[in-house]
């Protein structure tokens, strides 16, 4: 009896030495004596060592980041450039068996990678066209990393230092820029009143009384702040006649 008991003791502890519990998240690659069984999901399973082991894996978005590295751009401008990238386990067994270490090799590749494709580039469409820059090194990055069953969901460069000299540069040319636009938005400006006042001669011209009819106007608006001097134009009362005779010739019409 004692040694049944001890042997019911010794299975019971064994028993619960060998359960694992694997989280939603996770799964289990189970190796018997070396090789490879099959993919435990979550749950409560039995893992009978030492006969058998199992790796945890997480199927959750890891977010990377890519260290800062001195880059030259196609246009030969020394950059510092930092990303960070988003990956997650496709296939638990590729995983652990055709890479060691799976956080490494995406993080060394995409230092790579971010380094050839960006030097094919120059700063000012590195500056005007990071989307596509982004997903072509996601892409990149994404082909090297399927056979290691792990798939790159977004790479985003997320700071780019650039030179003191070049920064000065960039701004007297920002100036340089916005004084261009300032200097055509005022010549159009011009040229739009330039054709206002023809268009007014113009009117003018063919109907004298409007001349008079502007200056009586301007004379309203200056007795408006009670002056005592008004100046009559030298060329009023010559209106008046005009505007008398054609009043008299429409009369005798």
């Amino acid at each position: 009896m004692g040694l049944l008991s001890s042997l019911i003791v010794l299975a019971i502890l064994y028993a619960f030495v060998s359960i694992r519990v694997i989280k939603q998240y996770e799964r289990g690659v189970v190796f018997f004596l070396g090789k490879f069984e099959g993919v435990r999901g979550p749950g409560l399973t039995l893992i009978f060592v030492p006969f058998q082991t199992m790796t945890r894996v997480s199927l959750r978005t890891v977010t990377m980041q890519i260290p800062s590295q001195k880059i030259i751009t196609k246009d030969n401008v020394s950059i510092d450039i930092a990303a960070v990238a988003y990956y997650h386990i496709t296939d638990p067994e590729k995983a652990v068996i055709a890479i060691e270490n799976v956080y490494n090799a995406i993080n060394q590749i995409s230092q790579t990678t971010v380094r050839n494709v960006v030097g094919r580039f120059s700063l000012d469409q590195l500056l005007s066209d990071t989307a596509s820059i982004n997903e072509q090194i996601k892409n990149v990055i994404d082909t090297h990393t399927e056979p290691w069953g792990a798939q790159v969901t977004a790479v985003e460069i997320k700071d780019i230092t650039l030179p003191d000299n070049m920064q000065r540069a960039m701004a007297r040319e920002a100036e340089a820029e916005r004084e261009r636009r300032a200097k055509i938005v005022a010549a159009e400006g011009e040229y739009q009143a330039a054709v206002k006042l023809g268009e007014a001669a113009d009117i003018i011209t063919a109907h004298p009384v409007a001349l008079q009819l502007r200056t009586l106007q301007t004379m309203a608006e200056i007795s408006i702040e009670k002056n005592s001097t008004i100046i009559f134009p030298a060329q009023f009362m010559t209106t008046v006649q005009e505007a008398l005779a054609t009043v008299k010739q429409d009369t005798a019409k």
